[in-house]
């Protein structure tokens, strides 16, 4: 290639002035773009846990790369972030109230699409859950609760369902977790994070106290569309310890029209994501997540999806099968409205869907208690 006098002039100037740089593709994508809502974290003080190496999986969330660059203060993406001031959950901005996960009215309009192939392979387990020191099965209570507004459900109801249990945020405030053990909570869903950045003011206590009353505990993430789906798992893995003896975690998938996310979705992409979030929770705690859902979001983008993951369905007028008559479930949220002793106001109540024998038996597949969770 010939160069002019004039250019290799120039090439000279610049070559003796350690002012010369360049802009490069790197440095362009480190720019966030306007549509995607971030903040900031507070630095971390809290244990971390031994690292492990990662695997190498795929993505397949197709989010600018500027989009997914780790929130500021993160040092590592496996340390708890059980420090500082918890802020106000960003999925639910503009409530001023709610009990567990509610069910916004607004209804988008979703784009059709053909089914994904959904017997994809399990990820390899790069970190799988510590053993456990041995499976007890817990006592089950039967339960007590009442409702503030009770419902007729027919030949088959709550009441005919063995093991009853709740799910819980900082709506509940202070929970008396023993007395509320006795009124048949055997198990409890807590709300730990939404998005990328907020984690529920009440979670470490609820988390702590659930397991000293001796109930089986988990926690479940309020999926936000306006932050990408590896950002919101690894808030997550920050904020919810790899207990061996904890239910599987939960992705809560639903529409809320009062947050500041605006986000219309196609089925597909919801697909993606959830997909991508899912993964990697189950990389990081050795067990398949479980799919929480409301009627209106599932009729829009589940119905015929995830056939090899668990569903937590929401269904407070009717049994499921007449709300979901294609899903199988394992969980059945029944009420919004539950009233119980250990709880001012009200609260979420839910049925595990079969008997103690086999609530005793999915609990020990499904936690590091069961060799099925950690070695398939």
């Amino acid at each position: 290639m010939r160069f002019s006098a004039a250019t290799s002039a120039i090439i000279a100037t610049c070559i003796g002035l350690s002012s010369c740089t360049s802009s490069s593709t790197e440095t362009a994508l480190t720019v966030p773009p306007a549509s995607v809502k971030t903040a900031r974290v507070a630095p971390s003080q809290a244990i971390v846990p031994p690292s492990m190496p990662a695997a190498s999986v795929p993505s397949i969330d197709p989010t600018p790369v500027a989009a997914i660059t780790p929130p500021a203060g993160l040092r590592d993406p496996h340390e708890l972030a059980w420090n500082g001031g918890a802020h106000e959950t960003q999925a639910f901005d503009g409530l001023a109230t709610t009990v567990g996960m509610p069910v916004p009215a607004e209804r988008p309009v979703a784009s059709l699409r053909p089914a994904l192939n959904s017997s994809r392979s399990q990820p390899p387990y790069s970190q799988p859950m510590p053993p456990s020191a041995g499976f007890q099965r817990l006592k089950v209570y039967g339960h007590r609760f009442s409702d503030a507004k009770p419902m007729n459900f027919g030949r088959v109801a709550p009441r005919h369902f063995a093991v009853h249990g709740v799910d819980v945020s900082r709506w509940q405030a202070n929970i008396d977790w023993a007395r509320l053990r006795t009124q048949g909570a055997n198990f409890a869903y807590i709300k730990a994070t939404d998005g990328g950045d907020h984690i529920d003011p009440m979670f470490r206590t609820n988390w702590n106290r659930a397991q000293q009353a001796g109930i089986r505990r988990g926690a479940y993430h309020f999926f936000y569309w306006c932050r990408t789906a590896g950002e919101q798992a690894d808030w997550f893995i920050r904020n919810v310890p790899r207990d061996p003896d904890a239910l599987p975690p939960v992705i809560d998938v639903e529409y809320n029209h009062q947050s500041d996310c605006k986000m219309r979705l196609s089925t597909e992409r919801v697909l993606e994501k959830m997909q991508v979030f899912m993964d990697k929770l189950e990389r990081h705690y050795g067990q398949r997540p479980v799919i929480y859902t409301a009627p209106d979001f599932y009729k829009d983008h589940l119905r015929g999806q995830f056939r090899d993951y668990p569903f937590w369905l929401r269904s407070v007028a009717a049994h499921p099968s007449k709300i979901y008559p294609d899903r199988k479930w394992l969980f059945w949220q029944y009420s919004g409205s539950g009233l119980s002793q250990g709880v001012e106001g009200k609260i979420d109540l839910n049925v595990f869907n079969g008997g103690v024998e086999g609530w005793h038996d999915w609990v020990e597949r499904s936690t590091g208690a069961g060799s099925a969770v950690a070695q398939r």
